[in-house]
Formats: structure tokens, sequence, C-alpha cells
């Protein structure tokens, strides 16, 4: 039986994290402040603009510059979305594997769509079956709704899909969709939670691990 594998976008498909990162630290230079390495800011990225203003600037939700900073940095990151983001090293070969074995594959990720759509077009990727976008549904992870949604497009039960994601949203929303998850180690994977801790049904250390706990699973169910 075929099977459809979902992945989250920033920190598991591709590696968004420098064009991200040089749009927080243009927050920072714009403000007289030094840049930040980009392995300092790294782990931020899955919080999307909210976590990149309190990673670089240090302000939090309610800090009354806020909504200024992330406004900006939104605005920076759109017309530099795509300079030096990368999929992941092992991701082109994995996406061969499921298309030798008549498998399909999307992406279901927090980042809204006027973000998403440009990059993953830039990244050349016609056979993404499905993209769903934080701004799809009126829920986003960790709520199940968008993995349920992105099976029901490409017609597939949830539990005949696989989700690889590197944040605990991620593996929440997984099990609550009743879909078999995987845990991108290589990821950004917060500062809050070990990966170890997510409940993951596996945990991989490279994108080339992937296919091993897929092709495990189905052997098993």
């Amino acid at each position: 039986m075929t099977r459809l594998v979902l992945f989250d976008f920033d920190g598991t498909f591709a590696d968004t994290a420098p064009d991200m990162a040089a749009a927080a630290n243009r927050l920072r230079i714009e403000r007289g402040m030094p840049a930040l390495p980009v392995d300092q800011l790294r782990p931020f990225v899955s919080m999307g603009a909210r976590g990149m203003v309190k990673a670089s600037l240090g302000f939090d939700v309610d800090h009354p510059e806020f909504e200024a900073a992330r406004a900006a940095f939104l605005a920076d990151y759109e017309q530099n979305s795509t300079t030096d983001t990368v999929i992941f090293d092992g991701i082109g070969e994995l996406l061969d594997n499921i298309r030798a074995a008549n498998m399909r594959w999307g992406i279901v990720t927090n980042k809204h769509t006027r973000y998403a759509e440009p990059i993953v077009a830039w990244l050349n990727l016609p056979d993404c079956a499905t993209l769903v976008c934080g701004d799809t549904l009126e829920v986003a992870k960790p709520h199940p709704l968008p993995l349920q949604h992105a099976a029901k497009q490409v017609g597939f039960e949830s539990h005949h899909c696989f989700y690889v994601g590197d944040d605990l949203r991620d593996i929440q929303a997984a099990k609550a969709a009743n879909m078999p998850s995987i845990a991108a180690a290589y990821g950004y994977c917060g500062t809050e939670h070990p990966v170890h801790s997510w409940g993951a049904d596996a945990i991989v250390e490279h994108p080339l691990h992937i296919w091993g706990v897929i092709q495990d699973h189905i052997r098993q169910n």
C-alpha cells in the first residue's frame, strides 16, 4: 500500500535559518547592534517572527516595540527569503526514494502562505502533492486539522501518512491526527523541550535516516 509523507518546512525540509537570521540581524544593525551568529539564532527559527524578534532584540510580545519590529522583520524577510535557503542535505535523495516507491509527499507548515509559497516555488518542487500553510485553515499546528486536511487533499487516511517535524508542536499534531510521527533531531528543535521528550514514534539525526524509519514502519504494520 502506498503512503503519503508530510514534512514540516522550516528546519525539517528546508534550512531557512540563514535568510531568517539575516532579516533578524538587519533589525539589530538598524539599531546599532552587532549581528549575531546564525547558529545562535537558528534554534528560534521554528518560532517564526515572534521567536526571531525575541532572539535578536529581546522583545517579548508585550514590549511596546514588538509589533513594529515584527512587521519590519516580516517585510524584510518576504523580500529576501530565497537568498540562502536550501533543502537539507539528504532530502533530495529521500524524495527520490519516495517517488521510486510510488508514494506521495507534501508540506504542512505554520508559515503563512505569502512566505511559504514563493520559497517552495523557488526550490522547484513540482511534485509536492499538497502545501498546507499556517493560514490555510482557521487553526495551525499543534492542532491536528492541518495534517488531516493535507491527507484528505491527497486522498489518504491519516494512519497511512507519516509526519516529519523538528518541533514539539509537530509531534503533538501528528499524534492528535493519528499519524505516525518522526522527529527531525537535525532541525532547529527549539530550546525548551529536548527531542527525546516529545513522544515521537521515531527520532532521526539526518534526513537520510527517514526512509529507513518509513520502510520499517510499513513492514511492521
